[in-house]
């Protein structure tokens, strides 16, 4: 390990180590990296006194630093959440190794059968903030799908992280395949998120996780490829058809299970049909659960709102916070969809399938819902074990990114003696 102060050699080094890693792991063996994730997994749950005991030292330095509610939840670990950590690890084990797999084949006049196959994407670097579980869920993944990865935690949640990779590293000596594998930036310094931004030799793609600040410094700043992950500027639209004890449902759970993450709704719009009764009725419920509604001039009239200013529309509270305001029509909630939203998660609630396709195909967002708590926006829900993050942008993943979006494809030409005339 290069000295800790010379930022630029350290993270050369890493990178120069993540690739030859990554040149081992894309071709090794589906039941190896199945076993690296089933003794990581064993080894957090053996260590899980020593995981939390790292994340106390990680609360301590959150609330120095002046963290939101919502981000010290992020931050904190407990007993259930390190078991869910376990819990993931093994999932994502389980799942189909997507490396090899055949993606279509066809065979032309000339002779020649072709195959389009997954392949690794190479090294894959997380620049990530309060959450010390991505340490465990990116690793996951990216080995899964043959990745080197390079992970970046914040400086708040340092130790928690340095613990939970700790068991990764054990994970991979368990199974014999490189410890280079997963790398963790052994430094709070931020110069070395400045370097991972222009490793191009020796990164393939950044994926960022966190708030609309870092994601936007690597947006800005990255010579790598990046997918993006945005703002969790989540809508619920309540059409004139929903069904009220599933609009009440869905509505609330989706704003008050857990306020901090990306999935939990931030905007409620109430079709005008519905806006004096259940509308109302759910907006009661919501003040009543301790939530601060931002209401429109419309549903100012009920007791207990806020008025909205323009930016509460478009914002992600992450607190007991919604806004909340009347539209015409499927429509008229559309466009607000679209001027106000992040391209993350948006829901209808309606008994109307005609209504429900109009949502789903006039929108463009990486995921659409109907008659479902957006706090399901989670490649754990999604089947996918775990996910590296909710990718919002159009190029190559979107939605929960899980191992075989974290591959590529190459092609596979075979011939017998072919030659073209």
């Amino acid at each position: 390990m290069k000295d800790l102060d010379d930022i630029p050699a350290l993270m050369a080094s890493i990178g120069a180590r993540a690739r030859a890693a990554s040149a081992e792991l894309a071709y090794a063996s589906p039941e190896a990296k199945a076993r690296a994730l089933h003794a990581a997994a064993n080894a957090v749950e053996a260590q899980s006194d020593r995981i939390i005991a790292a994340n106390a030292e990680d609360l301590v330095f959150g609330r120095d630093k002046g963290l939101s509610e919502a981000m010290m939840d992020r931050l904190t670990l407990t007993e259930d959440r390190v078991a869910g950590i376990a819990a993931s690890l093994r999932a994502v084990a389980d799942q189909q190794d997507p490396v090899g797999g055949v993606i279509a084949s066809w065979d032309m006049p000339s002779g020649l059968q072709i195959e389009r196959v997954r392949t690794p994407l190479g090294v894959v670097g997380v620049i990530y903030e309060s959450r010390p579980n991505v340490t465990a869920d990116a690793g996951a993944l990216c080995l899964k799908a043959g990745n080197a990865v390079i992970l970046r935690g914040g400086s708040e949640s340092f130790h928690s992280s340095s613990a939970i990779h700790a068991c990764m590293v054990e994970g991979l000596e368990a199974a014999g395949l490189p410890l280079d594998s997963i790398q963790l930036v052994p430094t709070r310094d931020r110069a070395a998120v400045t370097e991972m931004l222009t490793m191009t030799d020796t990164i393939d793609v950044i994926v960022p996780r966190g708030g609309k600040g870092l994601v936007g410094l690597v947006q800005r700043e990255a010579r790598v490829p990046v997918f993006a992950h945005l703002e969790g500027i989540v809508h619920i639209y309540l059409d004139a058809a929903a069904d009220a004890d599933t609009a009440m449902k869905v509505v609330m759970n989706a704003k008050t299970r857990r306020t901090g993450i990306c999935g939990a709704a931030e905007c409620l719009l109430i079709h005008r049909d519905v806006a004096d009764t259940l509308g109302r009725d759910v907006i009661r419920a919501l003040i009543e659960a301790g939530v601060t509604v931002y209401a429109d001039e419309t549903l100012a009239a009920i007791e207990g709102t806020e008025p909205a200013g323009d930016d509460d529309w478009g914002r992600e509270y992450l607190d007991m916070k919604i806004a909340a305001r009347v539209v015409d029509d499927i429509d008229d909630a559309i466009t607000h969809v679209r001027r106000y939203g992040s391209s993350h998660t948006d829901c209808i609630i309606t008994e109307d399938t005609s209504a429900r396709d109009r949502f789903f195909q006039r929108l463009d967002s990486a995921i659409l819902m109907h008659n479902a708590s957006t706090q399901f926006a989670d490649g754990g829900e999604f089947g996918m074990g775990a996910e590296i993050g909710i990718a919002t942008g159009k190029m190559h993943a979107r939605g929960p990114v899980g191992a075989e979006q974290l591959t590529s494809f190459k092609y596979l030409v075979r011939g017998a003696g072919t030659v073209r005339p």
